[in-house]
């Protein structure tokens, strides 16, 4: 794998950057106070550019926050949401982290970045904790200031090739053509060897293309190279995951013995229903999640903060991953916070809260959610903060999302024996 290179900081770096209730002037409080004072926090997350965005999550955040202070704060004291715009770029999410810094911010929660070797150095130098990342790199897997809620790709892969490993011939990967897209490779590989099955053909392919008319016949190719058996291909290209889908229906005319199956997050409801339903391309499709399906009534409560907050809004996607986990982590941000009631609220006691025993209840939508002060079980395999390592199988049965086996699966010895080089 290439070594990651650091990413440096200039002056001319640009940022987008929202306030909840004042723009990007200086928001009155400081997270400091143990008053009355707004508790200030920053979500941050790719919007408008030409490859992966979650413009729900930030969204989400300032949802979250208008829910909270109609109803009291937390504590008494109300929340403030700054917003970031990373653009997908390493320099710009660095400057994110920096306004994070400056802004004297408690937290940054619910957020999304492919760029964590950029942005979790900034946090970490401050003592600022970073609260349920979207898991998109494994450096929010072994920073001491990160969080994480779910298990990111590495839960999401390692899971679906265990589900695979029994269910596909040779299967395809296609993925990222960059740093986070050489990671997930060794984690698909990881379930498919649980299983027994040989790793996948790996496809690194462009994730700004317009088409993948090349990608998808090769996919299609190295996945019919056993004829006796059903072969798979999984795309995992972010939001172009769909892009790719256009080439992938037409190419596959010749090949309709071939299955997909992806992760949540590359593809979901609202995708499915665009590209055909019952009748599109994800027909009987497994996808790996990290959290029940939509419809569950888990979700109820966030799809009411919705509806109250946010109706019209439609980047708010309640079936959103981005905008699921955005929900999640500002559940173990309330947890803590309401831990530290009468108490002075900084970054550091924010964390100290988290590493010294704090364990959040997400009304079922993962395990109860605690992070060790010393080592994981997962240190040896360069996952040393990732503590939620359950996930779901879902199927796309008659155009639905649906769930293919009750309750969460544990990854936990997969990823262990992962064959990861950092």
């Amino acid at each position: 794998m290439t070594p990651r290179k650091a990413t440096m900081l200039t002056a001319g770096a640009l940022l987008a950057c929202a306030a909840l209730t004042s723009g990007c002037g200086v928001v009155p409080g400081t997270s400091g106070d143990s008053g009355n004072d707004p508790i200030k926090v920053m979500t941050w997350a790719p919007e408008n550019t030409d490859a992966t965005n979650k413009p729900g999550m930030p969204a989400m955040a300032r949802a979250y926050a208008k829910w909270i202070n109609a109803h009291g704060g937390i504590n008494g004291r109300d929340l403030t949401v700054l917003t970031c715009n990373d653009h997908n770029d390493g320099i710009t999410a660095a400057r994110c982290a920096q306004r994070a810094v400056d802004e004297n911010v408690v937290a940054v929660v619910g957020s999304y970045s492919q760029y964590g070797d950029s942005y979790l150095p900034v946090l970490q130098t401050a003592g600022i904790p970073y609260i349920g990342g979207y898991g998109v790199t494994n450096d929010e897997f072994t920073s001491v200031t990160s969080y994480p809620v779910n298990g990111g790709q590495p839960s999401l892969l390692a899971g679906l090739g265990e589900a695979l490993a029994g269910r596909c011939g040779r299967v395809a990967l296609v993925r990222p053509d960059s740093i986070a897209g050489d990671e997930l490779a060794p984690l698909l590989d990881s379930g498919l060897k649980a299983g027994g099955h040989p790793a996948a053909d790996d496809q690194p392919a462009a994730e700004n293309a317009t088409e993948y008319g090349g990608p998808s016949q090769q996919a299609l190719t190295a996945a019919t190279k056993d004829p006796t058996h059903k072969g798979c291909v999984v795309p995992a290209l972010g939001d172009r995951t769909d892009t790719f889908m256009d080439s992938f229906r037409r190419d596959r005319e010749d090949y309709r013995a071939v299955r997909t199956a992806t992760v949540l997050g590359n593809v979901d409801q609202t995708v499915i229903n665009r590209t055909g339903g019952a009748h599109g391309p994800y027909e009987g499709a497994y996808i790996s999640g990290w959290y029940p399906v939509t419809s569950d009534p888990r979700w109820d409560r966030m799809k009411k903060v919705i509806n109250e907050q946010a109706f019209g809004d439609n980047r708010i996607d309640p079936a959103d991953t981005g905008v699921q986990t955005t929900w999640i982590a500002y559940t173990v941000l309330k947890g803590a916070l309401e831990r530290l009631a009468g108490q002075e609220v900084t970054a550091r006691s924010v964390r100290n809260t988290l590493d010294h025993g704090l364990k959040v209840d997400t009304d079922g939508l993962t395990p109860a959610l605690q992070w060790p002060q010393y080592r994981s079980k997962l240190s040896s395999a360069g996952f040393s903060r990732l503590v939620n390592t359950s996930v779901t199988l879902q199927v796309v049965r008659d155009g639905r999302l649906v769930a293919a086996k009750g309750g969460f699966v544990d990854v936990t010895r997969t990823l262990a024996s992962a064959d990861l080089d950092y």
